[in-house]
């Protein structure tokens, strides 16, 4: 078995560049931990307009670079910083499909109609990278539908090539609700031959769906933490592709994300106003009193903050905690730290909240990193309601901010939170398993109570919550070890 595997990332993002979600974080910090592992890892993202070029050093490193798309050649250039001391990532300039305000979607949250096009582009691009610049890779990881068709190009176009034939391609879905679904007019673009069109493979319903074809080619698959494998494996939370899932057998598995701890620690972050940790917790109320002061919260160190880091989707479960939060702020000593954007209606309520209810809940809509960390260092308890997590980083978060969290028993949230136990006072967060409004404010009332009638308890989960360790460091070794199975098998 050959030690030092060549590694290919192919996503849609990366942080600190551009960012969306969950996904940007795994795609940042994954290769770092696989070359810590003494692997080499490169990374390939489109180079949208946003990104700040001079921030981040960019420079252009290929132009122009052709690529092969249906009957057509089209001419792109290839741009490339450090991301880590050991890590390159490389940017594929195609303004045609790349100059646009957001990375998926306009202003008016409508997806661009040529989505299809723009991530296949990325996908068979990144093929021509890689032997432009004479990267051999053992391993394409491609990430969630926008790279899921490098798997397909991996075995149609590429199985022969004496520089790919050997490699093998693993896809991780991040979140199997979006899955790149599109009309059969995009599939003479593709490339592909008519055979790759059947319900086996890309077809669907008529249409074409990327995810699906990437899971049929792929020589593993996996998901972000072990609990969501096992419900995708459902006709409730696949979205039509459980039967897929079940036939990858053992290929399709379950590895929980990591955390930065270097960005994500309140000992050493530099985005709150006091470092603390386990065993000085000092700096914490004084992170609390500042959150209150910048949210318009009233002043108290002694009631607790509820903090909400997220993107406003039914997905998240938010619009069932709207539905009971102004029930649970007339009858509980709490408040709320809101910080969040995407569905309309509900930017709109709940900033109407913090008007509505000036001392106790506080609202900021859009996203700001450093708010972000503000809010898990000064909060008491942390709330992630969400229909469905396949991992959720802000818990894991949370833990280690002594945080405690408040969730769904879904997904990656029932695999990194230990249920309270209200007679021994072990756990780590609290969890209900229906998503309704009873059981949002049940939980919360029982977190709540916890915290002002039993405050030993409270301290006991704090002090275990902030020892949990979620590093990258584990998850990679997973992936190795899938990664070299996967090579084995290949033989």
């Amino acid at each position: 078995m050959k030690q030092k595997l060549n590694i290919l990332f192919i996503a849609s993002e990366c942080a600190p560049y551009a960012k969306t979600g969950g996904l940007s974080d795994v795609v940042s910090a994954l290769p770092i931990a696989l070359t810590k592992l003494g692997h080499n890892v490169k990374i390939v993202i489109p180079k949208y307009s946003s990104i700040d070029t001079e921030k981040f050093k960019i420079k252009e490193v290929l132009s122009p670079m052709g690529v092969h798309m249906g009957n057509s050649q089209e001419w792109c250039s290839v741009h490339s910083t450090k991301h880590s001391k050991n890590v390159e990532i490389y940017f594929i300039e195609y303004e045609q499909y790349y100059n646009r305000e957001g990375l998926y979607n306009d202003s008016e949250m409508n997806d661009y109609k040529d989505n299809p096009k723009r991530f296949a582009f990325l996908s068979n691009a990144s093929f021509q990278l890689c032997k432009d610049i004479n990267f051999k890779p053992d391993v394409i990881h491609s990430h969630d539908w926008q790279a899921a068709l490098s798997m397909i190009y991996l075995k149609e176009w590429y199985g022969n090539d004496p520089f790919f034939q050997d490699a093998v391609g693993a896809l991780t879905i991040h979140n199997i609700g979006y899955q790149g679904k599109c009309s059969f007019d995009n599939f003479e673009y593709l490339g592909f031959s008519n055979y790759v069109f059947n319900p086996d493979v890309l077809e669907d319903f008529g249409g074409i769906n990327f995810l699906k074809g990437g899971i049929q080619y792929a020589d593993i698959v996996n998901t972000v933490s072990k609990k969501y494998a096992e419900e995708t494996k459902t006709e409730e939370y696949s979205h039509g592709l459980h039967t897929f899932l079940i036939n990858k057998g053992e290929k399709y598995f379950g590895i929980v994300n990591g955390v930065d701890y270097e960005q994500w620690n309140p000992k050493v972050d530099k985005l709150i106003s006091h470092n603390y940790d386990v065993k000085n917790m000092s700096g914490k109320s004084k992170c609390k009193l500042e959150l209150q002061k910048k949210f318009n919260l009233k002043n108290d160190k002694n009631t607790p903050i509820i903090g909400i880091v997220s993107r406003f989707a039914s997905q998240k479960g938010l619009d069932t905690l709207a539905s009971v939060i102004e029930h649970i702020v007339p009858n509980m000593q709490v408040q709320f730290a809101i910080l969040g954007s995407g569905d309309k209606n509900l930017e709109n309520y709940f900033k109407s909240l913090s008007a509505k209810y000036p001392e106790q809940i506080g609202v900021y809509i859009g996203y700001d990193n450093e708010l972000a960390h503000q809010i898990e260092a000064g909060s008491d308890f942390f709330i992630m309601p969400s229909l469905y997590e396949p991992c959720g980083l802000n818990q894991i978060y949370s833990l280690k901010y002594g945080t405690l969290p408040i969730v769904r028993a879904t997904g990656g949230l029932d695999d990194t939170i230990d249920q309270y136990n209200e007679k021994t006072g072990d756990g780590t967060g609290f969890k209900f398993d229906d998503l309704t409004p009873q059981a949002i404010y049940d939980t919360v009332g029982w977190a709540v109570s916890t915290y002002y009638d039993r405050k030993d308890h409270l301290k006991k989960m704090i002090k275990r919550a902030m020892n949990k360790e979620y590093s990258w460091k584990q998850s990679a070794k997973e992936y190795v070890e899938s990664y070299q199975k996967a090579i084995e098998n290949n033989k």
